[in-house]
């Protein structure tokens, strides 16, 4: 993400009153973490796959010669899909995993000691998007910017021999670097197969450079975990939201949990955790981008009663600068750019003072005037649901 990406969030910081939970010692659900039938967002578990288990979130092979069209279908019909053959070695996928839930089965004090300022992005704490919702998320995580050398410092203390946390740092920073750059080069692989089945060509996109590398791009790391909870179906692992990025890669351990919401339904379709896949969302950024032509998904978390989630998200953006708006080979006289330009830090502050309205803040008139030409990302009518 942009370096100075709490700028962002300097005029709307977050303050949350209440203790984070210990979640491993509560025996019933707090009052505070209890959502209602009234709520607009309650999770209700029969709201779950209501068009049909026959309709699920696309899976595609990226090694499949039609891998272009697959994707630029999904991105069109569903906002995410799901991709196997990505290049991602499964030891680095165990690892990240591991590392995060070293991390969170630490004690809350421990953890609290890199808690997140309320303006700033790093660190460990509630959801940002907790201050939009009556209820708190049953659900803890830790956010990373740049590099996690001096929250682990502060996680991992020097109690041990000098060896030992020498060690320790090195193997943690290493694995987070690593997973990093590997999913940097993902996401740029992606972007190019979802912009060329819209016939977007390299010389469309100047700031990704004349080699198409996208080596400005600036990224965040989001490690969410979600504890078994004893009243799932009162609880809220992380309420429905888009993604304030171009793309979101996700990986999550085996234990489901991930809803996503199709346009045009009233359902939850369940992205179930398939071995080797990775989950990949459209973000705001990009259906600014194509103006209006993919749809960046509603999705949520729900938890339940027996086991642990646990998911980290690579949160893939433009460089901090660059002003996003409808690609020119998109627009024509009978498709004209929905969307003012916005840079990806001016977004997030607009994010976090309208949460999911913000595209509706950024638009330039109303999708259905013009020849009847309807952007499908309408949240402003889609975020009472569930």
């Amino acid at each position: 993400m942009p370096s100075r990406l709490s700028d962002a969030f300097k005029s709307h910081p977050v303050h949350i009153h209440h203790k984070h939970l210990d979640f491993n010692s509560v025996q019933e659900l707090p009052d505070s973490y209890a959502w209602s039938q009234v709520d607009d967002h309650y999770p209700n578990c029969h709201d779950v796959d209501s068009f049909g288990a026959s309709e699920s979130v696309p899976i595609i092979d990226l090694a499949d010669p039609n891998a272009l069209k697959l994707i630029g279908h999904a991105c069109k019909t569903w906002g995410v899909f799901q991709v196997t053959k990505h290049g991602i070695s499964k030891n680095l996928l165990d690892d990240i995993e591991s590392l995060g839930r070293t991390l969170f089965s630490l004690p809350v004090q421990d953890k609290l000691k890199a808690a997140r300022s309320p303006e700033g992005v790093s660190g460990y704490g509630f959801a940002r998007i907790s201050s939009f919702f009556p209820k708190l998320m049953w659900s803890e995580g830790f956010t990373i910017v740049g590099s996690p050398h001096d929250h682990f410092r502060q996680l991992w203390p020097h109690d041990h021999s000098e060896f030992w946390y020498c060690l320790t740092q090195t193997m943690h920073v290493g694995i987070i670097e690593e997973y990093k750059k590997e999913m940097n080069r993902l996401a740029g692989k992606l972007m190019w197969l979802m912009l060329g089945s819209l016939g977007i060509s390299k010389s469309d996109i100047k700031w990704a450079g004349p080699k198409g590398e996208f080596k400005g791009a600036t990224a965040a790391l989001q490690l969410n975990s979600y504890p078994a909870c004893p009243d799932p179906d009162r609880a809220m692992g992380l309420a429905a939201h888009t993604d304030s990025t171009l793309l979101t890669i996700l990986h999550q351990n085996t234990t489901s949990g991930l809803q996503v919401q199709r346009e045009g339904t009233a359902g939850w379709v369940t992205v179930p955790p398939i071995h080797g896949a990775l989950v990949i969302n459209v973000g705001d950024l990009l259906h600014i981008l194509s103006n209006g032509m993919y749809p960046s998904v509603l999705h949520r978390a729900v938890v339940n009663r027996s086991c642990h989630r646990l998911s980290i998200a690579y949160l893939y953006g433009p460089p901090e600068s660059v002003q996003i708006s409808p690609l020119s080979r998109l627009v024509s006289r009978s498709h004209p750019p929905l969307y003012r330009s916005v840079t990806w830090n001016e977004y997030l502050g607009t994010k976090a003072k309208h949460f999911n309205k913000a595209l509706s803040s950024v638009r330039l008139f109303s999708p259905v005037t013009l020849n009847g030409f309807a952007d499908v990302n309408d949240h402003h009518n889609r975020v009472k649901v569930g």
